[in-house]
């Protein structure tokens, strides 16, 4: 479904069944569908029979044969770029090792640190590529990269220049979020105080002024950085212009939640310790609550997002991967969709929502990405299924049958 567009610059995806996302429209089934592109953009979409007449003769068609389009997925929180893998923890954990005795073998977070520094740009490229194409394999056209295993202002840069280059690489979106308040470096030697000043005065400057990221994140636990600290880099980070993001309320409840909500963040996610106060502020300032099942699965947490209250409150919801080496190394959003919905009760609606629209709003893109509506970028996925349901019931079954990203 490549090629060039026709005479008169348009191209129609037709005979097609859409679930526009829309906003208040629930999926947003049109049964008997087109949507029609010009120059990467979309200027219509809806039922065929509507199609304006000026768009004439000279458009070039695709016969969607019945198949149902979505917009293109969106996968709006993964740490993509890292170095080697942590499969030996894996085995370690298996056989009944805990968190604080793999750390102690050199493993968790710093193990990641130690193998993104010893390797090049160009390696963390050529590793991070298999990975995003799994992910575009199941029709993801945006995915968000997090640095955050560099920690330091050389690595960090390293990180966000090869997510960056991502970019280059494949016909996707990608969206680089700066995460170097993710974890204390060897060399802090214990001191998250002074590490801070070092990414507020240091690393956020630099890396902005190289435009090198979209966003900043902080990862706020006990086990991390605590609500203060974090409020020190979103400080810098609004001063500078950058919306904020947060890793909060995974493994216990410090607020983080509300703390994303005062900095007006685009998302928090995990959320698994959310409790009705932080829900409500999220709700409040529009922030999205980002749905992570496979960290969830994959550490064997018993704690589940509080999802009912989100509903309660009216919080948006996204689903991602929150795809990287120790905690998920889970490369399918479609996996991820059954996972929310087995794990954690949503629905398919909410599933699919979460991986279009309030992943679009996660990441700052809802204007331009997300839904089958008038004006956005022609990121669009066709699927060989008879209804929605089948993207968020199967397991281990890739249903696509093309994936368009800008028209093309």
């Amino acid at each position: 479904m490549g090629g060039a567009n026709g005479k008169s610059g348009l191209r129609l995806w037709r005979n097609a069944r859409l679930a526009t996302m829309a906003e208040g429209a629930g999926l947003g089934i049109v049964e008997k569908g087109a949507v029609a592109v010009r120059d990467g953009l979309i200027v219509y979409a809806g039922a065929e029979a509507d199609i304006p007449a000026s768009f004439g003769q000279g458009i070039e068609t695709v016969d969607c044969a019945g198949r149902w389009i979505t917009p293109g997925l969106i996968d709006c929180h993964t740490h993509l770029v890292y170095a080697g893998n942590r499969a030996n923890e894996f085995e370690m954990r298996l056989a009944g090792a805990t968190y604080e005795e793999v750390a102690r073998a050199g493993g968790g977070i710093v193990s990641s640190v130690k193998s993104l520094r010893a390797a090049s740009e160009d390696e963390l490229v050529s590793q991070a590529l298999p990975r995003l194409d799994a992910l575009m394999a199941e029709g993801v056209t945006t995915v968000e990269v997090k640095s955050g295993y560099g920690l330091d202002l050389d690595n960090e840069k390293k990180s966000l220049r090869a997510a960056r280059r991502l970019a280059g690489e494949r016909p996707v979106t990608i969206r680089a979020t700066c995460l170097a308040a993710h974890a204390l470096p060897p060399e802090a030697k214990g001191d998250k105080d002074a590490f801070i000043d070092l990414v507020a005065g240091t690393i956020l400057p630099e890396v902005a002024a190289e435009k090198l990221a979209d966003a900043v994140d902080g990862f706020c636990e006990g086990i991390a950085f605590s609500p203060e600290q974090i409020a020190r880099v979103f400080d810098k980070a609004k001063a500078l212009g950058l919306p904020v993001k947060l890793h909060a309320d995974q493994l216990s409840n410090l607020h983080g939640a509300a703390l994303a909500a005062r900095y007006g963040a685009l998302s928090a996610d995990h959320l698994e310790y959310t409790d009705e106060e932080g829900a409500a502020a999220m709700a409040k300032a529009g922030a999205v609550a980002t749905i992570l099942p496979g960290a969830y699965y994959f550490i064997r947490e018993t704690k589940k997002p509080p999802v009912d209250l989100f509903r309660r409150h009216g919080v948006k919801m996204a689903v991602a991967t929150d795809s990287n080496p120790g905690t998920s190394p889970l490369t399918s959003l479609l996996l991820t969709m059954n996972m929310a919905a087995t794990l954690f009760g949503l629905t398919v609606e909410e599933c699919l929502a979460g991986v279009t629209r309030e992943a679009a709003r996660a990441v700052g893109l809802l204007d331009r990405t997300g839904t089958l509506e008038a004006g956005k970028s022609a990121d669009l996925a066709v699927w060989d299924i008879e209804r929605p349901a089948e993207l968020v019931y199967r397991m281990g079954f890739n249903p696509l049958h093309a994936r368009i990203w800008r028209g093309q």
